[in-house]
């Protein structure tokens, strides 16, 4: 007779609390925030009580029953967003779906379908985000288009680390390519603030703003694709509020991280002259479902109860100074870059980062590598409540996995 807790037995296997994650009774240090959802790492007190709290009381309702409970949430957020962001469409569990609602939006609001979106970018997983995204080994067999789109090349990214007579960074024109390859049909430009999956690329503040100027100028939505550094992850709620505030967006788009301890959500942020859609254009079953409320409603609260930000922002100098020392020692390191606690960096080839990736794993530390494996930057994201004793874990479990990995590295200084 087959063993009907077979499915248990093998979930037993992992067990998580904050920041590590137990294997098979071997304690692991997750690096990556799970896929980068788990801000409050595996799990939390506080969380996880309102859930369980929810779960005995119902776990679906239907988005009729829950508007109100939507726009009592955006009440809370919109402390957080940029000014005259005050609106938000709620019926999503995913970035994909999100973004979907997103580009929704902007076409309904212009009446026009392009999208501009980057090389490298990562949008999502359904076929229409899948198609804007900049990765396209991952569509070579599946069809779509959305007319009049264009991809245009991004900027490289900023470096923890100035290279000395490095060059001004140059960007594509993007005038050109509007005059050029649009026929007046775009209706949005959507962009990562910080490219995630790409390998974490840090944009110039000047490209933010250039893109700004440009797009008000041919009437050409923005929207920010928040998925991976919204919620605290650059140390400001959204990177829109930050260090990407110069790129004024019209639509933040939400996810990952605002469901806490990896409880589907998304959501879009926008404008009130943005708020077009009918019920019935964009909505997903589960879409602002009461678990997924009670995740969101409860991180905004962590967030600024614990004193979240600030301590991403007291420790994003130690972990860049730590992963600036392992470049130092090991020339296999290079091109470190990005901020609060969302950091990358490149290795010689994507063989190389598989290796690492795995030998970190034999040490009890997980990462997570760009493009699928096919990209040779490793990010280092750990999730928001780590303390620097967490990150000096982090920090020396990669110098071990460097360390074993290279056959004589240079001694240059020792990390921190």
């Amino acid at each position: 007779m087959e063993n009907r807790n077979h499915l248990d037995d093998m979930l037993s296997r992992f067990v998580g609390h904050g920041p590590y994650l137990e294997i098979d009774g071997e304690k692991h240090i997750d690096a990556a925030s799970g896929t980068f959802n788990l801000p409050l790492g595996y799990t939390n007190h506080r969380v996880a009580e309102k859930l369980k709290q929810q779960i005995d009381r119902c776990t679906h309702l239907s988005s009729a029953y829950t508007r109100e409970m939507s726009q009592y949430i955006l009440t809370k957020l919109v402390k957080h967003t940029p000014e005259g962001i005050d609106r938000m469409w709620l019926r999503d569990v995913s970035g994909s779906g999100a973004v979907e609602g997103a580009i929704r939006i902007a076409q309904k609001a212009t009446g026009r379908s392009g999208i501009i979106s980057f090389f490298l970018a990562h949008h999502g997983q359904s076929l229409a985000t899948a198609q804007i995204s900049g990765n396209a080994f991952r569509i070579k067999d599946f069809h779509i288009s959305i007319d009049g789109s264009i991809k245009i090349p991004a900027p490289a990214s900023v470096m923890a680390e100035p290279v000395p007579n490095e060059k001004e960074s140059q960007y594509a024109d993007l005038e050109q390519f509007i005059q050029l390859g649009s026929s007046d049909n775009i209706a949005c430009l959507i962009i990562e603030p910080i490219q995630g999956n790409g390998g974490n690329t840090v944009f110039p503040v000047e490209f933010y703003r250039k893109i700004r100027e440009i797009c008000h100028q041919h009437g050409i939505i923005i929207i920010a694709d928040e998925v991976q550094t919204g919620f605290g992850r650059t140390g400001t709620f959204f990177a829109s509020t930050g260090y990407a505030k110069e790129l004024e967006p019209d639509i933040i788009v939400f996810a990952k991280g605002a469901g806490g301890i990896g409880i589907p959500t998304g959501g879009v942020l926008m404008r009130s002259s943005l708020d077009v859609l009918e019920s019935f254009e964009h909505s997903s079953t589960s879409g602002a479902n009461p678990l997924s409320l009670v995740a969101l409603n409860e991180i905004i609260d962590i967030i600024e109860d614990d004193s979240i930000l600030e301590n991403v922002q007291q420790n994003e100098a130690f972990l860049r100074d730590g992963l600036l020392a392992l470049q130092h020692k090991y020339p296999e390191i290079t091109g470190v870059r990005g901020m609060g606690y969302m950091f990358g960096f490149d290795t010689p080839t994507p063989e190389f980062a598989a290796q690492v990736i795995e030998t970190a794993s034999r040490h009890r530390l997980i990462l997570r590598g760009s493009r699928y494996g096919k990209g040779r930057a490793l990010k280092v994201r750990p999730p928001l409540v780590c303390t620097q004793e967490h990150l000096h874990e982090i920090l020396h479990k990669l110098d071990l996995a460097f360390a074993e990995l290279t056959v004589s590295a240079p001694k240059h200084r020792e990390v921190a």
